[in-house]
């Protein structure tokens, strides 16, 4: 038997300003958008997409699943996302090498130092 990992699902309370700003985050294309939600690819085809569905609850603890990201420039990624809406976070990481950031609805997520 093999498995193929096809999507990330992402629970949200507004799905089009999530999707929207996850888009613009990542650089990732929109390839369906509709009133249940929006897929993003990564524009090189790769796969996981990422799922963004509406949900009647709202985020009341830390994720237990987060995403990780490696960018060229840490501090620049940061300050980026910082500025289009993610907040920094400590979820008890205390002092590390990356930082934990939220964003707009509070889903936890890492920036990693570059490689």
């Amino acid at each position: 038997m093999t498995l193929t990992w096809e999507e990330l699902v992402v629970d949200c309370e507004d799905f089009v300003a999530q999707g929207h700003w996850w888009a613009d985050a990542l650089g990732w294309e929109i390839v369906d958008e509709d009133d249940e939600g929006i897929e993003l690819r990564n524009p090189t085809g790769a796969v996981p997409t990422l799922l963004f569905l509406n949900v009647p609850e709202a985020k009341t603890v830390k994720n237990r699943l987060h995403l990780d990201f490696v960018p060229d420039d840490q501090a620049a990624e940061v300050d980026r996302l910082v500025a289009m809406g993610a907040t920094r976070v400590d979820v008890g990481q205390g002092e590390q090498s990356w930082v934990v950031l939220a964003d707009p609805e509070g889903n936890e997520f890492c920036v990693l130092s570059a490689r």
